[in-house]
């Protein structure tokens, strides 16, 4: 829930003053181009495109200004979300890591310096393709928690340790995953990401 637009189109009104945050387990991790396998206890499973940085040290209750020596890389990644039963669980006042951590939810593509991308976390243009079609973009300069804010936020409450990695939040134009599908993910212009949904 980290841009204004993506909260509009799930209808939640957003204006929280600390980051939403949630786990997900490393069982969750999809990596080097391997398929993703619709799970047969949802019928609506969707991409949400984010921005990955990758933890490089280990740190705890971190200052924000110094938040930035903590990762070295970032990519694109894909939390994928059972929407159907997370919509049930919040409704019934639930918590609901099991839309979101199950097995293969969360693809990770290759990581790039930060330096290779011009350094400034907060100045990435990032987007999904699906098919060979844009199906959706975002630019971290519209994140309404900066990565910076959102590395010190977390880490008072848990360690951060090395290999740690962060999604960043998606913004508006999430969707449902179709068996067949070819999915691409680039940032700065550069592909990172690339797998078949099955």
């Amino acid at each position: 829930m980290n841009y204004a637009r993506h909260n509009e189109e799930l209808g939640h009104a957003g204006g929280e003053t600390s980051p939403v945050i949630f786990l997900k387990p490393d069982s969750a991790l999809l990596r080097d181009g391997k398929p993703f396998f619709v799970p047969d206890f949802s019928e609506d499973v969707q991409y949400e495109t984010e921005v990955v940085v990758r933890i490089s040290r280990l740190g705890r209750s971190i200052a924000p200004r110094f938040a930035h020596r903590y990762y070295d890389a970032v990519t694109v990644g894909i939390d994928f979300t059972a929407r159907d039963l997370q919509s049930r669980f919040r409704a019934a006042g639930l918590p609901w890591e099991l839309s979101k951590g199950f097995d293969g939810s969360a693809a990770v593509g290759r990581f790039v310096p930060l330096a290779e991308v011009g350094g400034d976390v907060q100045a990435l243009d990032f987007h999904l393709d699906i098919d060979g079609r844009m199906a959706q973009q975002g630019r971290t300069a519209e994140m309404l928690h900066p990565v910076d804010e959102v590395i010190a936020y977390v880490s008072r409450f848990m360690t951060l340790k090395m290999g740690d990695l962060l999604f960043t939040g998606t913004p508006a134009g999430v969707g449902r995953v179709e068996e067949g599908q070819h999915l691409e993910g680039f940032l700065c212009g550069e592909k990172v990401l690339d797998f078949h949904i099955r």
